[in-house]
């Protein structure tokens, strides 16, 4: 007897197939369609993964050209549970007018992570430095961005190596002792508040970091029970990287270090930041005289997401107009 399947069928058959694939999928790597959904985003945008062993990490990254090949290198550089793709809404709007490279930091995001390796503002700025010096492209000079933990590091990368660093904008970063708020209170007390181990936990840390509740990445399940575990996996690292940026004796490093900063320089901050207190705008600016400051309102601690189109703004700022010291 032959079996002869109708279009119908056969479409119901492959759908099938593909279903049982994807669940298979997911079921290997919960992570795998969150990640594959940022990847669609970075590539929707113009961006495009590159691979690079530097010292003894490897670092995934991610990068678009300039339609001028002398036009500037921005390179952006997340913060403390963060990764390369918070910076896309930012990267759509730059994109075209400077070469972008926005990369996951060692030990975070896709990068490689070396088990007892040092993750905190020193070691990092170093790290990021070769990365730069291996990136950088002759008659094209890097602007580098850093947002929160990775404002402290970009900080610290900008005073030890200007002869890399052209210019530099710090955006809601760590590195100085700022007004007491309850998240630098908690930090202080052992504790981590962006912890996530549920749906509860995972809200309320959006809801620290976004002051617009509007603009919050849309998490739904499953994809937020893979977060969550994601989350929860990454509880020790964390912790451990919050005793050198937060607890430990380089806490202030990168406010202490900006003083060696004589290139151009920003530093932007939302007034509503709930994580890294506006007051440390002004701390940076007094060993920073040059900078150009930029104050926000209506955005919290991600103001790179919040409100890239006057990040931007302030970027080509720096880029026009910012003059050294």
């Amino acid at each position: 007897m032959v079996v002869r399947l109708t279009r119908a069928r056969t479409v119901a058959l492959v759908a099938a197939v593909l279903v049982c694939a994807i669940a298979a999928w997911i079921w290997r790597e919960p992570m795998a369609p969150v990640r594959a959904g940022m990847a669609l985003q970075g590539w929707w945008i113009g961006l495009w993964e590159q691979r690079l062993v530097v010292g003894d990490h490897r670092w995934v990254y991610d990068e678009r050209e300039a339609a001028d090949p002398a036009a500037p290198t921005v390179v952006m550089v997340h913060g403390f549970t963060g990764s390369k793709e918070n910076w896309y809404p930012l990267a759509e709007r730059l994109g075209g007018h400077y070469r972008l490279v926005i990369p996951d930091l060692p030990g975070w995001g896709e990068s490689q992570r070396i088990e007892g390796a040092d993750y905190g503002f020193s070691a990092q700025a170093d790290r990021l430095a070769q990365f730069l010096q291996r990136v950088r492209r002759e008659g094209s000079p890097i602007v580098l961005l850093g947002h929160s933990m990775g404002g402290g590091i970009a900080a610290v990368a900008a005073a030890r190596h200007p002869h890399v660093v052209a210019r530099v904008g710090l955006i809601d970063a760590a590195g100085v002792r700022f007004r007491d708020n309850r998240f630098g209170i908690d930090v202080l007390a052992g504790e981590n508040p962006f912890a996530v181990d549920d749906a509860a936990s995972l809200q309320r840390y959006l809801d620290t970091v976004f002051h617009d509740r509007s603009v919050q990445p849309a998490i739904p399940w499953p994809a937020s029970r893979a977060v969550i575990d994601w989350r929860i996996a990454q509880a020790p690292f964390e912790q451990r990287v919050l005793d050198r940026i937060g607890r430990g004796g380089e806490r202030f490093l990168p406010g202490e270090m900006a003083a060696a900063i004589r290139q151009p320089a920003l530093l932007l901050w939302c007034r509503q930041d709930r994580v890294i207190d506006p007051s440390a705008m002004a701390l940076y600016a007094r060993q920073m005289p040059q900078a150009i400051q930029v104050s926000l309102d209506g955005c919290g601690h991600m103001s790179i997401m919040e409100k890239p189109d006057d990040v931007a703004a302030a970027v080509a700022l720096l880029i026009q107009r910012g003059t050294s010291r």
